[in-house]
């Protein structure tokens, strides 16, 4: 799926893997995140196996000119996951909105790991 709008100059139409893309790059500038995973094993199968993949261990759903977002992310060790997932969030969502002039309804940030 992917986001529509449409203004005086014409319609615009962002794909979902674009938006995954700022996403996990944001995701990857953020302090205490070590990395980004795939939900499931064979979506991690399907990444390895996608040219110039991206938007790795980020879920997006658009409804009409809403975005929902979920991160999958590993944490660095003794860095406090709640700040690190409000941090996460407010940068991906000033990024997301930035780049699409959409809103993004909803980010829900799941903790995979912790790495030393």
């Amino acid at each position: 799926m992917s986001v529509n709008t449409s203004n005086a100059y014409g319609k615009i139409s962002i794909s979902d893997l674009s938006i995954a893309k700022v996403a996990s790059h944001t995701a990857m500038e953020c302090y205490g995140i070590v990395g980004m995973v795939s939900r499931k094993f064979t979506d991690s199968l399907s990444e390895l196996l996608k040219k110039g993949g991206g938007g790795k261990g980020v879920k997006v759903t658009t409804s009409g000119n809403r975005i929902y977002i979920d991160v999958y992310v590993i944490v660095k060790y003794g860095v406090s996951i709640s700040a690190v997932a409000d941090s996460l969030k407010e940068a991906i969502k000033y990024k997301v909105e930035k780049f699409t002039g959409m809103i993004v309804q909803s980010i829900n940030v799941n903790v995979i790991g912790v790495k030393l």
